[in-house]
């Protein structure tokens, strides 16, 4: 090993990895209460003791070099066993302490929090780090191992992932209260055809299921709406500019309220499974292990978040999870 190396802190380290995070020597400074020369400084030790660049300028934008994507790998791994030590230690004393970072789709985000308070009560010195994205978001970060587990639907088969089902995901179509098809009943799904679709940014898992499920049932949808996120989804919804499909969860205070109305269209809900995502080669820490065990063994409590999200009753016995 180069001499070199040896003489690398992990505060550069740490440094360094949060320039590649927000590509900015600027942002990285604020995040971490230092100046931006002094960021500078450590950035610059660093390419030094590796003998090669880090990053390159194109214009305004921050690139990582080959140099820096192996670092970055490498530095990770370093603190990710760091942080694997700290749990183990912890454990020797009795008790589960450190860090689940955890990355989830965003419509997942509405039980996910209720999940962890759960899981927290039984490991009160866990913290959690939860990383919110689309699902294309959530494949790459799959892809670059950043996360402990990742939670989400359609899992890649081409990926080498194991994954656990564990809850249902039921998307439904929802109108305003006073929408003409809110008047009606039972629908089609070739009756919202006519109608203006909200539909969720390119990369989202929610929209690539409706979108497999259209073509299945050989609905098309003439006038869409793409909207970012299902919050805007939502209040776009409620301001009558169309109809959405939706996963039952983020809808669920708006449908008890009377806000807006869950359309009886015989094809929904189109269910899918949430599942809980590693990589097979993955080795966990002692959190991430325990988190994989009680999502394993605590069916009880989840069926009660199904309860809780879903604002409807659990899908009967011989229902297939995932199917449609």
């Amino acid at each position: 090993m180069r001499k070199s190396l040896m003489r690398m802190t992990l505060r550069q380290l740490q440094i360094f990895n949060e320039v590649c995070d927000l590509r900015s020597y600027s942002r990285a400074a604020e995040e971490m209460s230092l100046t931006q020369p002094a960021v500078s400084l450590q950035i610059r030790q660093l390419e030094e003791l590796i003998g090669q660049p880090l990053f390159d300028y194109v214009g305004k934008k921050l690139y990582m070099t080959e140099a820096a994507e192996a670092l970055q790998r490498a530095s990770r791994d370093i603190f990710g066993r760091l942080e694997n030590l700290d749990m183990q230690l912890s454990d020797m004393q009795g008790s589960l302490q450190g860090q689940l970072k955890l990355a989830i789709e965003s419509s997942a985000k509405y039980f996910v929090p209720h999940l962890f308070a759960a899981f927290k009560r039984q490991h009160p010195e866990v913290q959690l780090h939860l990383t919110v994205v689309n699902r294309a978001q959530v494949i790459r970060r799959l892809s670059d191992n950043r996360d402990d587990l990742v939670i989400m639907s359609m899992v890649p088969q081409d990926m080498g992932l194991e994954f656990l089902p564990f809850l249902n995901n039921p998307i439904v179509a929802v109108a305003p209260f006073d929408h003409p098809l809110s008047q009606q009943g039972p629908l089609r799904l070739q009756d919202l055809e006519p109608y203006t679709l909200l539909v969720r940014e390119q990369g989202s898992g929610t929209r690539m299921a409706c979108e497999e499920y259209f073509k299945e049932k050989r609905v098309h949808f003439i006038q869409t709406v793409e909207v970012s996120s299902a919050e805007a989804q939502r209040e776009c919804v409620s301001a009558g500019l169309g109809v959405a499909l939706l996963t039952r969860h983020a809808v669920n205070l708006e449908l008890a309220s009377g806000g807006l109305k869950e359309l009886p269209v015989e094809e929904l809900p189109l269910y899918r499974s949430w599942c809980l995502v590693q990589a097979k080669a993955k080795r966990l820490s002692p959190v991430a292990h325990a988190f994989l065990g009680f999502i394993r063994s605590e069916r009880v409590q989840i069926s009660a978040l199904v309860e809780r999200f879903a604002g409807q009753p659990r899908v009967p016995a011989n229902a297939v999870p995932g199917s449609h």
